[in-house]
């Protein structure tokens, strides 16, 4: 019995990276781009304020209704001329519909799902709007302005989506009005969306945006501001479509389809869930972020491949439409960890982490925000980073799957905005001589040496990233912090990208081990580890919580990957998990943060049956604590939990 739960995890380890290269042959491979460094006589030297100060003046367009739309397409920045993976071009993403690949889902609908690529089009009446997104050629007609200069100036971009609009606007037989409330449904048709539900969303979305104002350098550094315009308000969101799937769990704003995964047998194996019946058998605490490191065409494809790993939910790059595989009562096969299975729901999103640019979209960012937020509520999740986390923060569940573990959704994922859009911003809630710190660089900023991006070794461009990376000592040149449970062999961690050896990410906390200068230390993995944190281009904030310590008299205690019930716990006619400590050890004085107790728990799920599979629950309580980049548990019997000194900063 022993032996097939060990199998089970392998299993779901193998799976996720046959997907991985079976996708990895096939996709458009882009490269991280340079953002630029300043100097010159380019377009990239204007203000791109003024920019769209003058294409609204010049197409009588709200500059407000302009910079929100802006905004949520690409969030004002340009990308360098570089294209999303829909095409999309510059602060206005204008799609070059000549260069979109073909529609993301290859797999042929089922169980009712008639919305993988979008709910088919009713034709439209003469004279009325195009539902296509704003495009390239279209602006170039529109403004006079040749296409590779609206792919290349972000301020000719500006100017041709605020044609594109004007044009719409004139379509619809509406005036070109200065009042923004008037541009509604121009707005609604801009990003090409082909259901109401989407189109009242994105508006909505733009409107909030207007009616809340906005502020922020892009990763050009151009510093863009929305004044706030009280008056606007948003519109009904449309009634709950009748032909959803009713398998789909999904918040009413978004449109969500469903394609199964399935749940069959073969030969002595089965796949590719585990049926379950959350949460009356097994709380949910965990929703895990991944990335899919592949096109969604070869996603939909692997879910429904009984051999291969499965997971809750996909959210397609382009405009952030969700599909639903699993009901999130059953446990998906998504983490590497079958105790964190058991626990959580897993999204995927369609991207590769070393091409954010071009993959992870706002559109993306929003629609699963939405999703989690929904899931966040029904489920009681706390909305933190010990329980909103990536695949990159799984813990191993024993010391021999560490080398396994995956490292996705990366460092250039941007917690600090996703936790926004969640509606729990990643924020400073102690001063900054506080005994904790939670990890918050500013990630338009903050561009820490990366390599791995285009090859091995080969050094990625500079961008923004919500990764830390750890030294040794308090200075730049010291070595980079080891993890000698993913490299068992004593090797060095690296720069490369994905390399999660010395690294540190927005929003997790940690307690401080000391100061020096411009440097603090942290603990982790055991050992002191320092990271550069100076007053005035911080990358940590002071923070307020829990942590523990080992009581008393004990030198040092282990650390686990699971948390399984006592011995005494089991009933007979289930084996007993193995029990086995993480190749770490806590020692005396060192202090984790932790943001959840809970008890053990196990769920023997290495046989296909009808009907859930009874879990085991002890009485043993463990704290989750903050230990690497990962989480890990702690026996509370082994710790004490205190409350970390608070400083008011000076």
């Amino acid at each position: 019995m022993r032996k097939r739960v060990a199998s089970r995890v392998l299993i779901a380890l193998r799976g996720h990276r046959l997907t991985v290269c079976v996708a990895a042959s096939s996709v458009l491979v882009l490269p991280l781009l340079a953002v630029p460094s300043g100097g010159g006589d380019g377009p990239d030297d204007r203000s791109l304020q003024q920019d769209f100060r003058t294409a609204a003046k010049e197409y009588h367009v709200p500059q407000s209704v302009l910079l929100g739309v802006s905004y949520l397409q690409s969030r004002w920045d340009a990308h360098v001329g570089a294209p999303s993976v829909s095409g999309g071009y510059g602060p206005m993403h204008l799609v070059d519909g000549s260069r979109t690949p073909p529609p993301a889902s290859a797999a042929p609908p089922q169980d009712g799902d008639r919305a993988l690529a979008g709910p088919p089009q009713a034709p439209r009446p003469a004279g009325r709007p195009s539902l296509q997104p704003a495009e390239l050629r279209r602006a170039a007609r529109l403004t006079g302005v040749p296409v590779e200069r609206l792919r290349t100036d972000p301020g000719a971009n500006v100017r041709g989506g605020a044609a594109v609009l004007a044009a719409t606007q004139r379509q619809l037989g509406k005036p070109l009005s200065a009042h923004p409330a008037d541009w509604w449904e121009a707005v609604a048709r801009f990003p090409g969306t082909t259901d109401a539900a989407t189109a009242t969303t994105y508006a909505n979305d733009v409107f909030a945006l207007i009616r809340k104002g906005a502020d922020r350098t892009t990763a050009e550094g151009q510093h863009v501001i929305l004044v706030p315009d009280p008056s606007v308000r948003p519109r009904p969101q449309p009634a709950k479509d009748p032909d959803r799937p009713k398998q789909v769990e999904c918040p009413v704003e978004l449109t969500c389809a469903w394609l199964s995964a399935p749940y069959v047998q073969f030969e002595d194996e089965y796949g590719n869930h585990d049926l379950a019946d959350r949460p009356r058998d097994e709380k949910i605490e965990y929703i895990v972020i991944h990335d899919t490191e592949a096109t969604l065409a070869s996603m939909l494809k692997t879910i429904q491949d009984p051999t291969e790993a499965s997971w809750h939910y996909s959210v397609r790059s382009s405009d952030g439409h969700i599909t639903q595989h699993i009901r999130t009562k059953d446990e998906a096969w998504h983490s590497g960890s079958q105790f964190v299975n058991a626990r959580s729901i897993g999204i995927e999103h369609e991207g590769f982490l070393t091409q954010p640019d071009a993959w992870y979209t706002e559109q993306m960012y929003r629609s699963s925000a939405r999703l989690v937020r929904y899931l966040a509520k029904k489920y009681q999740v706390p909305l933190d980073r010990q329980h909103i986390f990536g695949h990159d923060n799984v813990p191993a569940p024993t010391s021999d799957t560490i080398p396994d573990m995956h490292d996705d959704p990366g460092p250039f994922w941007d917690w600090r905005h996703y936790f926004d859009l969640l509606g729990a911003p990643l924020k400073a809630t102690a001063g900054q001589d506080s005994a904790l710190v939670t990890i918050l660089p500013d990630y338009t900023t903050y561009m820490p040496t990366f390599t791995g991006c285009a090859g091995a070794g080969v050094p990625c461009a500079p961008h923004g990233s919500s990764a830390v990376r750890l030294h040794t000592a308090p200075r730049e040149d010291a070595p980079l912090i080891q993890d000698q449970g993913r490299r068992p062999g004593g090797e060095s961690s690296t720069t490369d990208v994905n390399d999660l050896g010395s690294r540190v990410s927005a929003g997790q906390s940690y307690a401080v081990a000391g100061q020096q200068g411009d440097w603090t230390a942290i603990w982790y993995l055991g050992r002191r580890a320092w990271f550069k944190n100076a007053r005035n281009h911080p990358t940590a904030v002071g923070a307020a919580g829990k942590m523990v310590t080992p009581k008393q008299g004990l030198a040092e205690i282990p650390v686990y990957g699971r948390a399984l019930p006592e011995s005494g716990a089991y009933p007979a006619d289930i084996d007993e998990a193995t029990e086995e400590p993480l190749p770490y050890a806590i020692g005396a004085g060192q202090h984790y943060v932790t943001q959840a107790r809970l008890t053990g728990s196990y769920t023997d799920r290495s046989t296909f049956a009808y009907s859930p599979s009874p879990v085991v629950k002890g009485s043993e309580q463990y704290y989750e604590i903050q230990f690497g980049h990962r989480l890990a548990y702690v026996r509370a019997s082994d710790v004490d939990l205190v409350n970390a000194p608070t400083a008011v900063g000076k």
